[in-house]
């Protein structure tokens, strides 16, 4: 990847699956990119020689201004937020975050000239949407606080874009997958969750039915996509509300025959629970072709090398050595 051009980036969000990641990555990038890394609390282990450790509420639009003077951020990559399961236990929280804390970044970089990154989700769809080939302009109606909270986060975009000049780029990210971060709270989880207990436990009760298909995304991907969207020219970002993103659609139980291809000895059940009719309003398949051709996106990782690759690092992090195929 070319180096990301800019002179301090901060990130909201930093200690959640995609914000571990990201910083990480950015560190890579620019020796002399200063990074500010935050979250709703302290977390020191994170500060290093370039990367600085912020306490931020995202809803608190004068400690967000205050930190964005101190260091002169000209960047920021606002991951921030509460994804659907949790967000359906708390809908309050879930506005208040969502709505208010993206409102409080936009008017920062409305006030400061900021670029920004927000993601949204496919939750953005609903049942009356196309499930499969999802386009990139269609119905929108869905049926969870989160999914509300990303169509008005779009719009939101997509106006401070049109009316203050704003710089803020968008994706519809799908479920996504790491070995780095637990699940925190999402539809998705389920296909993190089954290699963590595919490792420990050698069985999975998945909360979603075997045929449930949904887009999904590796984390590697997911980040080389928000760091191919801020590097392109703004001329070439047609779309400032989100771009429907995805790398590859996979059923739960496709998923877990790829894994039993490595741990023949895997187990899993189904016994479905609230997140299935999430679930079930979301898309099967999504039509990325708009990002493809604006910007040049292409993805790298399929199933087989998902989940070959999952169980590589996990077979480390947990200390395992037993994961062989069966091929």
């Amino acid at each position: 990847m070319d180096t990301i051009v800019a002179k301090t980036i901060l990130v909201t969000g930093a200690t959640g699956q995609i914000g571990s990641d990201l910083v990480k990555e950015l560190s890579k990038q620019d020796k002399n990119t200063q990074i500010i890394a935050s979250s709703r609390q302290a977390n020191s282990n994170l500060e290093n020689e370039s990367l600085v450790y912020q306490v931020l509420d995202v809803t608190d639009s004068q400690r967000l201004q205050e930190i964005i003077k101190w260091y002169g951020v000209d960047t920021i990559y606002h991951l921030a937020g509460i994804l659907s399961a949790k967000g359906e236990r708390d809908r309050e929280l879930c506005w208040n975050v969502n709505i208010n804390g993206l409102k409080n970044i936009l008017e920062a970089a409305r006030t400061y000239h900021l670029k920004v990154f927000s993601p949204s989700s496919i939750a953005v769809f609903g049942t009356n949407t196309p499930k499969f080939k999802t386009p990139q302009i269609t119905i929108k109606e869905p049926s969870t606080i989160y999914g509300i909270t990303k169509v008005t986060g779009e719009l939101l975009c997509q106006y401070y874009a049109h009316q203050f000049g704003v710089d803020v780029r968008s994706l519809r990210l799908p479920g996504i997958i790491s070995y780095n971060t637990p699940p925190g709270g999402g539809t998705t989880d389920f296909a993190v969750e089954i290699f963590y207990r595919a490792m420990t436990q050698g069985s999975y009760t998945c909360f979603v039915r075997p045929e449930t298909r949904l887009p999904m995304m590796y984390m590697l991907d997911a980040i080389k996509a928000i760091l191919e969207l801020m590097q392109a020219k703004s001329t070439a970002i047609k779309i400032r509300s989100s771009y429907n993103i995805t790398a590859v659609s996979f059923s739960a139980a496709e998923l877990v025959a790829e894994i039993q291809k490595h741990l023949p000895d895997f187990t899993c059940d189904y016994q479905p629970d609230f997140r299935q009719a999430i679930a079930d309003s979301w898309p099967s398949v999504i039509d990325d072709s708009q990002a493809r051709i604006d910007w040049g996106w292409q993805h790298s990782y399929d199933l087989p090398a998902i989940v070959a690759d999952m169980l590589g690092h996990l077979s480390l992090k947990l200390g395992k050595v037993k994961v062989k195929s069966k091929n």
